[in-house]
């Protein structure tokens, strides 16, 4: 199946829902697949096919054809029917003696809940590219197989990257607001001029699989160059012509800093006061990562400062981003729900 990775625990070891719906379908079904995979395997194993039905809880709301792959594969499925992110509590009481757990980003998977769902608990599915919320470590103690779907949003992640890129060069959050405030007035040359992509430096922060098609789209708009730092040299990388480099190296020439990495221990808060004042004063600062990544006081500091130009944003820190968050005051902050907002 396209899309699915299967980290087994017992060997090793996707918030933008405005943007992202369009893929939720393929999202659910390859969840979905990790777990039927998982099962049918299981009962053959321990020839108890047709003995029961095996129990999976999906812990909310998802595309039906990834219910109806469950259902179809013989499972008894549960499952959370609410718009309501479901309470910790009633995800334990919910948990309770399946074999299978259907879950997404919101769900903290940790020792108590395994506890509570209890021994025969074989596979967990994840409808997310990320496993943070996942405890990996009490997973694998458990033989407990583990789902998740990481290239299933790879391409549509690239892509919302690099409109908001535009959108906040381009000022066009500041446009709509103006047009539909009744800013708009005469003509005037410099008004609402933005920055332009042609000839300036790109910096990606976190070279994997977004980072990369976030270049590849990027090249057509002829960049002079791009740059990106990550663990290590990537040859698939530098083939796209992007250099290598130091993370002060990356701040301190690129025009546009876009951040792409993964939320590690390492990567939290990782984008703070000392990171923004070491980047160009009119930088256009882009994160589609996780909200976490940046410290946010710093953020606001740093463009109502003057310290770097505008800023895009993704995802926040907490999810959803309070309405009365200082960054919504700012002109040059632009997100993606303000995007949807001042559109409609």
């Amino acid at each position: 199946m396209r899309g699915m990775h299967l980290l087994s625990a017992r060997c090793s070891i996707s918030n933008n829902q405005l943007f992202r719906g369009i893929h939720l379908s393929l999202y659910a079904h390859t969840a979905a697949a990790t777990c039927c995979r998982v099962l049918t395997v299981d009962s053959r194993d321990q020839n108890m096919a047709g003995t029961r039905r095996k129990k999976v809880f999906v812990t909310g709301i998802v595309p039906s054809v990834g219910t109806n792959l469950l259902k179809a594969n013989g499972c008894e499925v549960d499952q959370w029917e609410s718009d309501i992110l479901i309470s910790r509590q009633q995800l334990l009481q919910n948990v309770k003696g399946i074999d299978a757990l259907f879950c997404k980003l919101t769900e903290r998977i940790d020792k108590e809940l395994l506890d509570m769902a209890g021994p025969q608990l074989r596979i967990i599915g994840t409808m997310s590219v990320g496993f943070e919320h996942l405890d990996l470590k009490e997973i694998k103690k458990r033989n407990i197989q583990v789902g998740y779907t990481p290239d299933v949003l790879t391409d549509a992640t690239a892509e919302l990257t690099v409109a908001l890129l535009l959108a906040t060069s381009r000022r066009l959050f500041e446009a709509v607001h103006e047009v539909k405030s009744g800013g708009w007035g005469s003509w005037q040359p410099l008004w609402m001029c933005g920055k332009g992509l042609k000839g300036t430096v790109v910096g990606v922060v976190g070279a994997g699989r977004i980072g990369q098609e976030v270049i590849k789209r990027l090249i057509p708009f002829k960049v002079a160059k791009f740059l990106y730092c990550d663990r290590n040299r990537k040859k698939e990388v530098d083939a796209l012509g992007a250099e290598h480099t130091t993370r002060d190296s990356l701040l301190a020439e690129s025009d546009f800093v876009v951040v792409t990495c993964a939320s590690t221990p390492e990567t939290q808060k990782m984008f703070n006061s000392v990171l923004f004042s070491k980047m160009k004063s009119d930088a256009v600062f882009v994160n589609t990562s996780r909200g976490n990544i940046v410290d946010q006081e710093a953020l606001y500091d740093a463009l109502q400062s003057g310290k770097i130009g505008a800023a895009g944003i993704d995802v926040a820190d907490p999810e959803p981003l309070p309405t009365d968050s200082p960054l919504l005051t700012l002109k040059n902050c632009g997100n993606v729900l303000e995007s949807f907002l001042l559109s409609v």
